[in-house]
């Protein structure tokens, strides 16, 4: 079922409100993964322990051995990004401007240039900057190590609500336009990142394809196969704290695919995903092509008039 649903799912993607009305049976991922060995992410320890449960796991840390840990490289959890006074303006503020309908029960607030992840063409679009009033939040990257020079072209808000069955099917974010640093910041509620090793099905899905070109600029080197062969089988469950900033790179951005379960979502849940360009676009062959957005991400905007057309 390919049209575009009232609810705004589309394909393969579903909610419960189009899964009740047209009678879509939807194969459940949460059995899917149960089926494999679980481990989770101690943010303390920077290693995963054998559980399903991230809180568990967590709540456990004082008796970690760590020799027994899992690493997985590129994986940041820095809890307590935001204050809970912040958090609150923040989503306040965000609630104030336009939500619209995405897919798998999910709205978003979308600030960023329009892409074709398969045809690999940018166009400037409505794009005019970002909302003044998370300024804050992309200036204080800055005091992240990992994060210096972090340049965002997109920033996008996601809204989880249990009673629509809000998930995010597994998947690798784009690598054509999409660079390195994965960002996120987690506010509302506690959340749990499920990762899984990606096995290529089709070539060049997500684009994977270009990793090649700029693999040696990045921050953490990808695993070998010999390396990646140790997480076959094995789903990683990584816990976003109220609050916290999540970032993937190196192997856990492109050779694990990761979702947020329906199952992991207890209530209203908003993430804020921050996106830079690839190494292409930054210093690269498409460095003039990407000038405009750049030009554009550089701007905070206040006015009602520039939110109309997102």
């Amino acid at each position: 079922m390919n049209t575009l649903r009232p609810c705004g799912c589309k394909g393969v993607r579903t909610c419960l409100t189009c899964e009740k009305d047209f009678e879509i049976a939807k194969p459940s991922l949460y059995s899917q993964f149960q089926e494999l060995e679980p481990w989770s992410y101690c943010v303390q320890c920077e290693r995963l322990y054998a559980g399903w449960d991230t809180q568990e796991v967590q709540a456990s840390h004082p008796e970690h051995d760590k020799s027994r840990g899992l690493p997985l490289p590129g994986i940041f959890v820095q809890e307590q990004f935001l204050s809970p006074d912040e958090g609150t303006h923040l989503m306040s503020d965000l609630d104030a401007l336009p939500w619209a309908v995405s897919q798998s029960g999910r709205r978003k607030q979308n600030y960023g240039p329009k892409t074709n992840f398969k045809k690999r063409r940018l166009q400037l679009g409505a794009f005019e900057g970002f909302p003044v009033s998370t300024r804050y939040v992309q200036e204080r990257f800055e005091s992240v190590p990992l994060l210096r020079n972090f340049q965002t072209i997109e920033q996008c808000s996601l809204e989880y609500e249990p009673s629509k069955g809000a998930s995010i099917d597994p998947h690798v974010d784009d690598c054509w336009i999409w660079g390195e640093r994965v960002v996120t910041v987690n506010c509302l509620a506690d959340a749990v990142l499920t990762l899984n090793v990606y096995e290529e099905q089709q070539a060049g899905k997500y684009n994977l394809d270009l990793v090649p070109h700029y693999e040696q600029q990045l921050l953490e080197p990808l695993l070998s196969p010999e390396q990646l062969a140790s997480y076959k089988g094995k789903v990683l469950r990584i816990p976003m704290p109220n609050l916290s900033l999540i970032v993937l790179y190196g192997p856990a951005r492109y050779q694990f695919e990761h979702a947020v379960l329906r199952e992991d979502v207890s209530e209203r849940r908003v993430c804020i995903a921050y996106r830079e360009f690839t190494p292409m676009y930054i210093a690269g062959t498409d460095k003039e092509q990407g000038e405009a957005v750049r030009l554009k991400s550089q701007l905070f905007w206040t006015t009602p008039e520039a939110i109309k057309t997102h």
